[in-house]
């Protein structure tokens, strides 16, 4: 049966259409379990958007959780350095705590996870997939990328102690030079490492403008090896012809025990909040016991349930009213023909509350009365 693309949600036509785009990159689709034991999210909570673990105890006594992240399951579930990347996609629900509300929510979530030996060319596929899923959305995006291993270089480079660095990354991700300032100074850092590092954290634009930025600041191969990466990258998105939307922003951080290479946050017109994330994450894979590399993204669509606006406008084309007097068959026989001319009906024998239809007829006896047209 073809699906009428009309009645559904911005969440759920953006889900089929990011169905569609994975699977034309091989892309195989990946199902799951809903629920894990809570040790295994536990062992791994600072991986996590969220702190808040929904659980509850399993029938063999064993304390469950109800699966607030997709991709430390599908980790578990692939063997440790496969002989070719696995490239897997997921539609699946997470449970956590919403950021606006803080309550505990189901939140629908698409994305795609690529496992195994990642290349130049595999890296700037998943990136190119993150763009092209924010294009499928809407026609004005931004994909922000940083580099987590060119951060480290940075901290390693300017003598950052370990124990400061949680609070380093939390005020470069605020953009807060003023905090920075005082981290490194209580680190014994010095002026000229802290200058660079605010100075860093508040670079933002297009690739080709900020890193010959970044390389007047780099410090070691190691930065420049992270430097080099993005540039290849980016070469190769704008031959994809995608270039113009990629920028570069040293202030999208993540967890260096877990991200240790590009990361990203994709952005929409008309949403304030980032509607896509992921990354490189080899370090969460060494943490549970296998080799290789990992990358890859979420789309978070409920974060789309209010973009955009209702393109019909209403809630069926036609609402017809009836009552006791009116035949069930001639108004079966209406209804028939509406759908099959391609209209959306509703048959009740009062107007719902708020509803809003194109056009509401009376059902009379056995024929149709206009009371109301809307263009």
């Amino acid at each position: 049966m073809e699906i009428n693309q009309s009645v559904l949600k911005t969440e759920e036509r953006a889900m089929l259409s990011l169905r569609g785009l994975y699977s034309q990159y091989g892309y195989a689709q990946f199902k799951m379990s809903k629920f894990e034991e809570y040790d295994f999210y536990a062992q791994s909570k600072n991986f996590l958007r969220s702190d808040s673990i929904i659980t509850f105890t399993g029938a063999s006594g064993k304390l469950m959780a109800l699966r607030p992240d997709v991709t430390l399951s599908i980790v578990k579930n692939v063997k440790g350095n496969p002989p070719q990347p696995v490239k897997v996609y997921y539609n699946e629900n997470v449970y956590r705590a919403s950021s606006d509300s803080h309550e505990l929510t189901e939140i629908m979530q698409t994305g795609l996870e690529c496992i195994g030996d990642i290349d130049l060319y595999q890296s700037a596929e998943v990136i190119l997939l993150a763009a092209k899923s924010l294009a499928t959305i809407a026609d004005s995006y931004i994909l922000d990328l940083s580099h987590m291993g060119f951060l480290s270089a940075m901290f390693d480079g300017a003598a950052v102690p370990e124990a400061a660095r949680p609070a380093l990354l939390q005020c470069i991700s605020e953009k807060n030079a003023h905090g920075i300032t005082a981290i490194c100074a209580d680190a014994g850092v010095s002026e000229e490492n802290a200058a660079r590092i605010a100075r860093a954290s508040v670079l933002y634009g297009p690739i080709g403008d900020i890193l010959p930025q970044l390389r007047e600041m780099s410090i070691g191969e190691t930065a420049d090896a992270a430097l080099d990466e993005l540039a290849s990258i980016h070469t190769i998105l704008c031959a994809a012809g995608c270039g113009q939307n990629i920028h570069l922003d040293l202030s999208i951080v993540h967890d260096m025990d877990y991200y240790n290479g590009i990361i990203m946050s994709g952005y929409i017109e008309g949403i304030p909040h980032a509607v896509l994330a992921g990354g490189r994450y080899d370090n969460l894979l060494e943490k549970m016991g296998k080799s290789g590399g990992a990358m890859g993204f979420a789309v978070y669509l409920d974060q789309l349930e209010r973009y955009g606006t209702d393109e019909r406008g209403y809630d069926a084309d036609i609402l017809v009213l009836y009552d006791e007097t009116s035949d069930a068959e001639a108004l079966m026989r209406a209804v028939k023909m509406f759908c099959e001319s391609g209209k959306s009906v509703r048959a009740q024998k009062c107007i719902p509350e708020g509803f809003r239809y194109r056009q509401l007829l009376r059902m009379r006896d056995r024929g149709l009365e206009i009371l109301e047209t809307n263009d």
